[in-house]
């Protein structure tokens, strides 16, 4: 049985959260907005609002926001939106992105509006960075066009990013700065599954975000390349690693492996209701329970876990030593709104 699992670790632990180098995780919320029971657009982002409040309350590091296109099941198209209501709501959770896709935009447009946030919210922006299409084919080609031709040059515009967030970037040799220039820098982190998106962030001196919840792969390669060929920049001396897990907790394993089912029914239905099927890779599985934890006997990797607050608590603590990190993000959908609160409460509440 899964509950097992917290008794291999029982005397190591105790009552404390810390990681094999003793110190503390720091969990932060990534939230795609879904529209669940079919919730309308204005619904599902108040929810979020209340989300990051109640994430800032009960001592959530941070607060991130993801973008997708034309998927009638989230709600979230503009991070750099979403995330400025938030900022007026909240005082103190670190802001961020997860993540706006590079490949669409100008980065100089990118720089501006991120350097406008933290203006707003000094200390408290971060812009993650991805190189997915962030929807279907006809709503990515309606947005920027050739995405493929996009993509291969992503190398470029994260050069012109960076120079951009470091103010040496020039245009035909003439200096261009992004404006507003904030007093307090914000973060740069790029987030990926694979070796290709870590190689990136480490040329260019960033942060780096594992999307485990997106990927069948342990990300123990892809985090090695990233430290391995880390370059040091105006923003970051060391690498830095984030892992973004999904998640449902619950008092009881049934009740949580229950959840986790009707997350995934909904996402069925409404994967039938819609002639053109999205998938927006929130990181739940299809039916077979074996699919939502993690045995005793194995370190199987899981795009999701479901259980108690101490089998969550030891799935973390696993992934935070396979990667060598403190720094967690948390993606946890709940078939309701009321019980994706109850799961994020019940795990911050089990690592205090």
């Amino acid at each position: 049985m899964v509950a097992n699992l917290s008794e291999t670790f029982t005397e190591s632990l105790g009552a404390s959260t810390q990681d094999c180098f003793g110190e503390k995780f720091s969990l932060g919320v990534l939230d795609l907005v879904p529209r669940l029971n079919s919730a309308s657009a204005e619904q599902a982002l108040q929810q979020a609002v209340l989300l990051a409040q109640q994430a800032e309350a009960w001592g959530y590091t941070r607060y991130w926001t993801s973008e997708h296109h034309d998927m009638p099941e989230l709600a979230s198209a503009s991070p750099e939106v979403l995330l400025s209501h938030i900022g007026a709501k909240t005082d103190t959770i670190l802001l961020g992105s997860g993540a706006v896709l590079l490949p669409h935009y100008s980065p100089l447009k990118v720089a501006e509006s991120f350097r406008l946030l933290a203006s707003l919210y000094p200390g408290r922006i971060e812009l993650g960075l991805g190189r997915a299409p962030g929807g279907g084919p006809h709503a990515t080609m309606a947005l920027s066009g050739n995405y493929l031709q996009h993509v291969s040059n992503l190398p470029a515009k994260l050069a012109s990013l960076t120079e951009l967030l470091e103010d040496r970037f020039t245009y035909e040799d003439v200096p261009v700065t992004a404006r507003p220039v904030p007093e307090i820098p914000l973060s740069l982190w790029m987030l990926g599954t694979n070796v290709k998106s870590a190689v990136y962030a480490a040329k260019f001196g960033m942060g780096y975000v594992f999307g485990q919840f997106m990927s069948d792969s342990d990300g123990t390669q892809a985090v090695r390349r990233y430290r391995e060929e880390f370059v040091p920049s105006a923003g970051l001396k060391e690498p830095e690693v984030m892992v973004a897990l999904s998640a449902m907790c619950a008092a009881t394993e049934n009740d949580a492996l229950r959840w986790s089912r009707e997350i995934e029914n909904q996402r069925q239905e409404s994967r039938e209701e819609h002639t053109n099927e999205r998938d927006t890779n929130v990181g739940i599985v299809k039916a077979n329970p074996q699919s939502f934890f993690v045995h005793k006997e194995d370190n199987e990797v899981k795009r999701h876990i479901a259980g108690t607050p101490e089998q969550v608590w030891q799935y973390i603590r696993q992934a935070g030593q396979r990667l060598n990190t403190n720094q967690i993000l948390l993606v946890t959908a709940g078939p309701d709104y009321e019980r994706r609160l109850e799961s994020y409460r019940l795990l911050k509440s089990r690592m205090s």
